[in-house]
């Protein structure tokens, strides 16, 4: 199970326990929640894929299925080149690039932000109350319980987080990795929820149009966090996919 970009392993808490009958692997990203960065030339998707194909392998694991949230996504596509899954499954998948002026600002603040040092720190201080996580998440179109906000909330306050988060969203080009979808042949489940407010349903529409083997599944009312919201939900749709 691989977390999108500012989250964690944590993003999963009520996921994983739902899927019975199958042994979970939930890491940290690199950088992220709490597990150190290495290189900062090894946040983008095809680096950061190696590094998690290289502890597969280093801990003699064999999974069969990767579940992506978000950014996690095409990490998951990537991480299919390198390791042979049966199947990916993609909730909110971050595949597109944002609209307009803001596809081609957002990344050079980006980077700007991953390369100044006491941006970090700053984030945290600022952003690491209560209010501000719930503003956060409320953002995204998801309504999270306070075990939710509280462990975002931990996040935030982590300038080590932030700095991985922000050195990752800099690094991240998913438009390169698109570009080869052809080639992304992996059987591959794209859940969208209506209600994201960051990544919009019609991103995974282009993406299940571009992927050879993919399937789209739309999911009412719900927002970027949709697994975190409803589980249930999400085991639901997931459950009749793996079954067909």
């Amino acid at each position: 199970l691989l977390h999108g970009a500012g989250g964690s392993g944590h993003s999963f808490r009520s996921l994983a326990p739902a899927l019975e009958g199958l042994r979970c692997l939930i890491p940290d990203l690199p950088g992220q929640g709490f597990t150190r960065a290495g290189s900062r030339g090894r946040f983008g998707i095809q680096p950061m894929a190696e590094d998690v194909a290289a502890l597969i392998a280093a801990a003699g694991w064999k999974p069969t299925l990767v579940i992506g949230h978000s950014a996690g996504v095409p990490l998951a596509l990537q991480l299919s080149t390198l390791v042979p899954f049966r199947g990916v499954i993609g909730l909110n998948a971050a595949l597109g690039q944002f609209d307009g002026a803001a596809g081609f600002l957002f990344p050079l603040l980006a980077r700007a932000l991953a390369a100044t040092p006491f941006i970090p720190s700053m984030v945290s201080r600022m952003w690491g109350n209560e209010a501000k996580v719930r503003q956060l998440i409320d953002g995204t179109g998801s309504h999270l319980d306070d075990a939710g906000i509280a462990q975002y909330l931990t996040l935030v306050r982590r300038p080590a987080h932030v700095d991985g988060t922000l050195a990752m969203m800099a690094a991240w080009r998913v438009d390169r990795l698109m570009a080869g979808a052809a080639g992304l042949t992996v059987p591959t489940l794209l859940i969208a929820s209506a209600g994201d407010r960051i990544v919009p349903p019609r991103v995974s529409v282009e993406a299940a149009r571009m992927l050879p083997r993919a399937e789209l599944r739309e999911m009412p009312g719900l927002g970027h966090l949709v697994h975190e919201e409803d589980a249930g939900a999400v085991i639901a749709v997931i459950g009749d996919w793996l079954r067909a």
